[in-house]
């Protein structure tokens, strides 16, 4: 179990704009991820040190982002202005996760616009939808993973998290990561409903530098 990539979310109209400026800010460049078909989304993706990626993601208008939970909670952000949407682990057995939560997994697929097809399991994603602080998890099945498109020469340094979920700290792999002290992770605890929860900030590490991405 590892934290495979960092999720942000724009609106259909502003995904470019989000691409470059962020792209900017990490001194890397963003592929067109082609789209979801099943979960009615597109992304871009940029590569990032120590075999992670960070995706820019936006939903389209189309019926499978209304009937999808991953559809639905990518419109559920943009709807909210966008930014952070989750943080992501992924399993070489996504099984043993199934049996912990008791629900099963769905399968995922994306075409990238010179015609590779990429396809993986994802689990987890209505715990997301119910508070975005909450990872989802991923099992990839083709071997072309995105943190291989592209030169990576930022890496994640600290994620800092809002949360009033305590049984949080026990989601699968968030316990490993910690101990393994691979990259920091600051939470902030807070019962306050009209808080927004979930991740409020990513620090990279670019260079020497450290930039703040809220």
């Amino acid at each position: 179990m590892r934290l495979d990539h960092v999720s942000y979310v724009a609106s259909h109209d502003q995904i470019s704009d989000v691409v470059n400026r962020i792209g900017s800010q990490i001194s890397t460049a963003f592929i067109d991820g082609g789209i979801h078909p099943k979960f009615g989304t597109r992304n871009f993706t940029a590569p990032l040190l120590n075999g992670r990626y960070i995706e820019i993601v936006c939903p389209m208008e189309h019926p499978a982002t209304e009937l999808t939970p991953f559809g639905r909670v990518v419109k559920k952000k943009a709807n909210e202005g966008g930014g952070w949407l989750t943080w992501v682990f992924s399993s070489t057995n996504l099984e043993l996760i199934e049996k912990q939560i008791g629900r099963k997994s769905v399968d995922g697929k994306r075409k990238k616009p010179d015609g590779t097809e990429l396809s993986w399991k994802q689990l987890g994603v209505l715990s997301t939808l119910e508070d975005f602080s909450h990872p989802f998890y991923i099992e990839w099945i083709s071997q072309n993973h995105p943190s291989q498109d592209g030169i990576a020469v930022a890496a994640i340094s600290k994620i800092n998290i809002v949360s009033n979920n305590k049984k949080l700290l026990d989601a699968p792999g968030i316990n490993a990561i910690e101990k393994s002290n691979e990259l920091d992770i600051s939470w902030s605890m807070n019962a306050e409903k009209e808080i927004q929860m979930g991740i409020t900030s990513i620090e990279f590490s670019v260079g020497s530098q450290i930039v703040v991405l809220q």
